[in-house]
């Protein structure tokens, strides 16, 4: 059964750094693992997006809008996914959801919510 908790959100200014974690229980993630894992967020009244995606090999995608800002990782030891988001803007703002695949996944954008069966609950990300 695998379970997904973020932490990490908060209220922060514009230019400004925030660093997301995701604990994974149920299953590796990482090196020794075949799954992708990725980070998606939804603000109010627009549809979830895919934010950034890693494979177990290191492989990393990202849509467009965070290139060069945000950077998503994983560590095998502690079995966690990071989302570390620099230079935040307030059009950042959202709820932002941890998401595992089922089996191998290769990173590709767009990423798809289809992709991924297991979420986390989420944590809110304010930029102002």
């Amino acid at each position: 059964h695998v379970q997904l908790v973020e932490s990490g959100g908060g209220s922060v200014q514009a230019r400004g750094s925030l660093r997301l974690s995701c604990a994974v229980s149920g299953r590796t993630i990482g090196t020794y693992s075949r799954y992708c894992m990725a980070w998606f967020r939804q603000a109010p009244g627009k549809e979830r997006e895919g934010v950034a995606a890693v494979a177990s090999s290191g492989s990393t995608t990202y849509t467009d809008s965070v290139k060069g800002r945000f950077t998503v990782s994983q560590d095998s030891a502690k079995n966690i996914l990071y989302l570390q988001m620099n230079s935040l803007k307030p059009e950042d703002t959202a709820m932002y959801y941890c998401a595992a695949s089922r089996g191998y996944l290769a990173p590709q954008t767009p990423i798809s919510s289809t992709d991924f069966p297991f979420w986390g609950q989420g944590t809110q990300v304010t930029v102002s």
